[in-house]
Formats: structure tokens, C-alpha cells, sequence
């Protein structure tokens, strides 16, 4: 039996699954890497309890499995896209920046006025934000010099753990188009964009480029201690952990759409050549692309309520604090009237100066009206991007939600009332990690492609009908919403103004 080991590294943690031919997990394993913010704005992570936690983990992983390290046929690794890690020469850790960070919004903003951001779009189809990697980049060549003068490679997360696994130090097209480093359609470096950002300099620190499914080294006999697993096993370059799970959920033909409901609200359509005015677009095999539109509003503002206003009453209850949160939305009957929520705890889409809040709230109100408008912000936030998608010309042949949030029973509901189409869910819950695992089968040569992983790997999912009786109700709520949001943006920029005084 083949088995394929996936490992996705994400903001707040890492897990490893191991998945069969067919797609079937056999064993999961997981650590909580966490992560610190040494000054406001600013979200960090040890590397080096990172290496520690993936020798354990995978080591953990192998005894729940009950396989052998030679039982594992490929490996294929997932990570945050942006962010940024750096290494010295000796493969020293000297920064871990993650995608959470807003360090940059200040600098963000000049590049804005002074026109950066159009002249990097051109080559790109990006326009830098905070927490993208030129931006980091830059805002280390302003005040922490020393620190990059000393750094010998540029890395995504995902990098870090092939790094860690083979020893090589290489990237993919996925994160580092992503990352707004990359010329498209063209899926290559240039140096011209360097220049844009003025990081001419960084060009010899960039690591080799390859496709996702590309095999760029083995398990070297350090790791192969460390971990458990076979020396020489194949190790693949890996994905930007919102395309591996677009992956595996099945989404990896044109007109497919992916919509992750995760720390970030993701949403991506697969296209044959990059969407203009979006996001962000990024290569994922040649010859296709994925086209997105994401910001830092979805399923963190659940977590944020369950851990900070529902975790004592869910405590007392003997139950989740999630499960409290989707038993207290699923009881709210939808109200006309009801709060609002903007769901920006980490800026909005254009905007990194938004806060969260609640709108419209009065004394007829509780807090499942309360819960239930976080849920429904979270849904309109996911609309407001599809809607972008849509006027840039995507077709949409059908949508799978995946990621944390796709396991609530309230919203894949609200999602498919919201947008008025039906969606389905995907069957496997980490579908980072199967795509993680796909790409090894496929750079192993257990499949031709992508298409075919896909085929063979990726469960049924469960599809999901909108009320057509809420359509009405969702969109008369989503302007008011929109317009809201609007009138609130030279608030939030006042208060940042207060706060940095």
C-alpha cells in the first residue's frame, strides 16, 4: 500500500495526515505552533520550536498509523502564503514574520501615493498590503537592515518545512505568485518588479522556482533520525496552503471555484489565464491559474468570540465553545432588524485601518442575535468577494466550501443563501493537507496530473440548495451592510490615528 504524507503549516499551527491512493485518511496528527506579537501590529513564531514541533508530530503521526517511514511513498508540504521567513547561509533562523502581521500598513500607504502599487500590479497583478512579502521585505530593509543583509534565503512557511525535511531550499509558483514576486502570467522572477519595490538586492536570496508537484530533493539522514521516516523519501515543492486546499477539495479544472472558510475568507476560481483587478492570482499547474479574492475576515472572528465571550458558558456546560456559538446562530430566527457585523479583527480588503463591531444592536436583541450577525458578516464578507470575482469575468461552474468553518451546520447554509447558488461541501475536513499529499502522488508519478489526483483522491462532496424564500432578505441586508462599512472608514482610520499618538 502507497501512502502519502501531507503537511500543512498554517499561522497557528501544523498537522500531518496520511492518506492512501484513494484519498482515505489513515492517521492525523497535530501540533499547536502558535505565535507571539512582540509590538502592536506586529505576529511572529519561533522557527525553531516549528523544526522541533514537526519532528514530533511526524514522529507521532507514524505511530498512530502503525507504519514504517518506508510505508510513506511521497511527501508534499502546505503553508501560509506571505508572511515572511529568513535564513542565513548555515540555515539559521533570523525572521518569521506571519500573514496575520500589519507592520506594514504605514509603509503600504506611501508606496500607494508614490504610485508602487500600479507599477507593481502591471507585472504582478498584485498591489502590495500588509503582510505581503514585499512589503515585509521592504519594511526590513527600512529598520532592520542588519537582519536581511545577513540572510541568505527568502522563504514561504510551507518552505520551511521541506527546508527542514530534505535540507534543499526551494519554493513554488503558487507562493511566491502569491506573494506578488512573480511576473504573470509568466510564473517566473523579474527583476524589473524587484526594482519596483526596491529590493533589488534580494534577487540572490530568492529560492529555485518549480511547479507544486515538482520533486526537489529526499528525507536527508538528519531528518530521517529526527523524524521516523525513510532517508531519501521524495519530498515535492509543495502549494500556498489556499491553493492545496482548493486541491483537495476537488477544485482543479477551469470554472471551478474554492471558497475556504478559515482564518482568511478565501475565494478562487480556477482560470486559464489570471483575472485582471482582483486580489491576487497565482499559477497552479501550466497553463492554469487561480484567480482570488481574500482578506483576514472569516472564520477568526468565530474563534475570537468562542475563545473570548463563550468559552466560560460552553465550560460550564460541558460542551465547545463552537458548538455553543452554532447552537446559538442556528436558534436566532433571521430578523430584518438584527445587528449587524463587520467582521474586520484584522483590517478589511483595501483597508488595513477597519475594525470589527457590531451595528444596529437594541434592547429586543440577545446574543444568539449577536452570534448569528457574526456568522452573517462572515457570509457577507465571502459575497462581497465573489462579487468582485464575478464583475472581473470569472464563470463559476460550481463552488466547494472547505476549511474550519465548512464543518459548522450553519454556514454552508448561510453561504449558499447569501450567494444564491448552490454550494457543496467537501467531504475530507483537511483538504490543505490532501492537497499537500496529492501533489507528492502526483510528483511521484502515481498520477498523471493534477485532474487525475483529483479523480481518484477526493471524496463526493455534499451539496448544499439555497432558500430562495432569504434572497431577498440576504441582499437587502448585504447593501445596508456594504454601505455601513463605507461610512465607517474615516472612523477606523481616526481611531488608528488616536492609537498611534
Amino acid at each position: 500500500m502507497s501512502a502519502w504524507l501531507g503537511i500543512d503549516a498554517g499561522n497557528t499551527g501544523v498537522k500531518a495526515l496520511l492518506f492512501d491512493d484513494a484519498g482515505r485518511e489513515l492517521a492525523c496528527a497535530h501540533r499547536d505552533t502558535g505565535g507571539h506579537s512582540p509590538e502592536p501590529g506586529m505576529v511572529e513564531r519561533d522557527i525553531g520550536r516549528l523544526r522541533t514541533d514537526l519532528a514530533g508530530l511526524v514522529r507521532e503521526l507514524l505511530d498512530k498509523s502503525g507504519l514504517h517511514g518506508r510505508d510513506i511513498a511521497g511527501i508534499g508540504t502546505s503553508g501560509h502564503g506571505n508572511g515572511l521567513y529568513l535564513l542565513d547561509a548555515e540555515g539559521g533562523p533570523l525572521a518569521a514574520i506571519q500573514s496575520l502581521d500589519s507592520r506594514t500598513a504605514g509603509l503600504v500607504e506611501d508606496w500607494t501615493a508614490a504610485g508602487v502599487g500600479e507599477a507593481a500590479a502591471a507585472i504582478c497583478l498584485q498591489r502590495p498590503w500588509p503582510s505581503q512579502t514585499p512589503a515585509l521585505l521592504a519594511w526590513m530593509a527600512r529598520h532592520r537592515p542588519q537582519v536581511l543583509d545577513r540572510a541568505a534565503h527568502v522563504l514561504m512557511c510551507k518552505d520551511l518545512v521541506v527546508h527542514a525535511l530534505t535540507g534543499r531550499v526551494a519554493t513554488d509558483v503558487t507562493d511566491m505568485g502569491g506573494a506578488g514576486l512573480l511576473r504573470l502570467p509568466d510564473n517566473r522572477y523579474d527583476d524589473g518588479l524587484l526594482q519596483v519595490y526596491d529590493l533589488g538586492g534580494v534577487a540572490a536570496k530568492l529560492p529555485p522556482l518549480h511547479w507544486p508537484t515538482d520533486r526537489v530533493g529526499g528525507v536527508s539522514a538528519e531528518a530521517a533520525a529526527r523524524t521516523g521516516l525513510a532517508e531519501g523519501t521524495p519530498v515535492v515543492a509543495g502549494f500556498f496552503d489556499v491553493v492545496a486546499s482548493a486541491v483537495g477539495a476537488g477544485v482543479t479544472r477551469p470554472g471551478q471555484a474554492s471558497i475556504i472558510l478559515g482564518t482568511w475568507s478565501i475565494n478562487q476560481v480556477v482560470v486559464d489565464a489570471p483575472l485582471d483587478g482582483v486580489f491576487m492570482s497565482a499559477g497552479m499547474a501550466p497553463g492554469r491559474f487561480l484567480s482570488m479574492e481574500n482578506s483576514a475576515t472569516s472564520a477568526a472572528n468565530l474563534e475570537w468570540l468562542a475563545h473570548h465571550l463563550l468559552a466560560q458558558d460552553a465550560r460550564r456546560a460541558g460542551g465547545s465553545a463552537f458548538a455553543l456559538a452554532d447552537a446559538l446562530a442556528a436558534a436566532a430566527a433571521p430578523k430584518a432588524d438584527g445587528p449587524m457585523y463587520h467582521p474586520y479583527l484584522y483590517g478589511a480588503a483595501g483597508d488595513p485601518s477597519a475594525r470589527a463591531g457590531f451595528f444596529g444592536l437594541a434592547g429586543w436583541h440577545d446574543g444568539g442575535d449577536m452570534v448569528r450577525a457574526v456568522f452573517e458578516g462572515v457570509a457577507f464578507a465571502h459575497l462581497a468577494h465573489v462579487d468582485k470575482l464575478l464583475a472581473a469575468g470569472a464563470k463559476l461552474r460550481g463552488i466547494t466550501i472547505s476549511g474550519g468553518g465548512a464543518r459548522s451546520p450553519v454556514w454552508p447554509q448561510m453561504i449558499a443563501d447569501v450567494l444564491r447558488m448552490p454550494v457543496r461541501v467537501a467531504a475530507q475536513a483537511e483538504t490543505g493537507a490532501l492537497g499537500a499529499a496529492m501533489a507528492a502522488a502526483v510528483g511521484a508519478g502515481r498520477f498523471a496530473d493534477l485532474d487525475e489526483a483529483a479523480s481518484a483522491m477526493v471524496a463526493p462532496p455534499r451539496e448544499v440548495v439555497p432558500d430562495p424564500c432569504l434572497a431577498g432578505f440576504y441582499r437587502r441586508r448585504f447593501a445596508l451592510w456594504q454601505a455601513v462599512g463605507r461610512s465607517l472608514a474615516p472612523h477606523w482610520a481616526a481611531l488608528r490615528d488616536i492609537g498611534q499618538a
